[in-house]
């Protein structure tokens, strides 16, 4: 597996991000589901990385500056091909190691609650993300879940 930044023109990337977009928003109560599309995703603050093997994209996962010293995970997406294959791991341990080269003492995110978005919680949390109360403009509801990781 070769993680590297993922260039938004490609087509299999532009699909998964497109997926991920469309299943969180179907897996989120109305208001509630903050992926990113293309448009968000293409901006100076926001680094996407691609997952790949043998030129097949496995996965992507974005870092997106929120301060000189704090970054947030946006679009973590793991292919339904690659599926228990480690894809989500290894890109989160890559955002990590990203985050810390760039200095941030912390890095959040937001994500949601129920059986579709049960992986993610137990991956950030096997990873020692800790719930923390809402940051930047998100709003507390029942269905989201903020975390936070100390570097």
């Amino acid at each position: 597996m070769r993680i590297g930044v993922a260039s938004l023109a490609d087509a299999d990337v532009r699909e998964l991000i497109t997926v991920h977009q469309r299943r969180m928003y179907e897996a989120s109560p109305p208001g509630t589901s903050f992926a990113l599309d293309l448009t968000g995703l293409d901006r100076p603050e926001v680094t996407v990385f691609e997952a790949r093997e043998d030129g097949a994209l496995l996965g992507v996962g974005a870092l997106m500056a929120l301060s000189a010293t704090s970054g947030e995970i946006k679009s973590m997406r793991t292919a339904d091909t690659a599926l228990r294959r480690g894809t989500g791991q290894a890109l989160l341990d890559h955002i990590v190691a990203v985050a810390r080269e760039r200095g941030y003492a912390s890095l959040l995110l937001e994500t949601g609650t129920g059986e579709v978005f049960e992986p993610a919680n137990r991956l950030y949390l096997r990873n020692g993300f800790v719930r923390r109360g809402p940051f930047g403009d998100y709003s507390e509801t029942a269905f989201n879940i903020f975390y936070e990781k100390a570097l």
